[in-house]
């Protein structure tokens, strides 16, 4: 009930989910960094201070709390982030409490660029950035994607690849799904 809905309910029928992914880990490395440093500063300073000083003590306790719950929170967030592409849109999902959806038709795209910083490089993520006619989209700027080569391939064969190849493709892979469901069921 409370639970983010999955992003593939927001597809319709006709679609085809071509790749399902959520950001690269490295998005939390800030973060962490920040509680860790955060959680080390409150612990040295309540050891550090004397007994008598319980009050602050119980303070610093009660901010290190916070800094971990904080840190829960962003972790939950990004592992509930979603970002589908499907052979018709982009489709993205965010938040916990507040389900933020945010889509983009394929046909709009004109021009697909991808950078990979040397971090980037070293950890496996990249930055996709998606142009389409004279507007800004809404999936305009996608930071920390894994794997952009793939990505960049993938959705370049969306876009701009043989539309009929692709066609009789996806009707092959819906029969041989549909043959596969039968034997399941006889």
């Amino acid at each position: 009930m409370f639970a983010p809905r999955d992003p593939d309910e927001y597809l319709l029928d006709t679609e085809r989910r071509v790749i399902r992914i959520r950001r690269h880990w490295a998005v939390l490395l800030w973060d962490t960094f920040e509680a860790a440093a955060l959680l080390a500063v409150c612990v040295l300073i309540s050891y550090l201070l004397p007994p008598s000083m319980w009050v602050v003590q119980n303070v610093l306790w009660y901010v290190a709390l916070v800094v971990v719950l904080r840190f829960a929170y962003v972790v939950v967030e990004w592992w509930v982030e979603r970002l589908v592409v499907t052979d018709k849109r982009f489709v993205m999902t965010t938040g916990v409490f507040t389900t933020k959806v945010l889509m983009m038709p394929i046909s709009k795209v004109t021009d697909l660029t991808y950078q990979r910083s040397a971090w980037g490089r070293m950890l496996g993520y990249g930055t996709m950035v998606v142009e389409s006619a004279g507007q800004i989209q809404a999936l305009n700027r996608i930071d920390y994607l894994p794997r952009p080569e793939e990505f960049y391939d993938t959705i370049s064969e969306l876009v701009f690849g043989d539309k009929q190849k692709q066609a009789e493709r996806f009707s092959m892979i819906k029969a041989q799904r549909a043959a596969r469901g039968k034997k399941l069921v006889g």
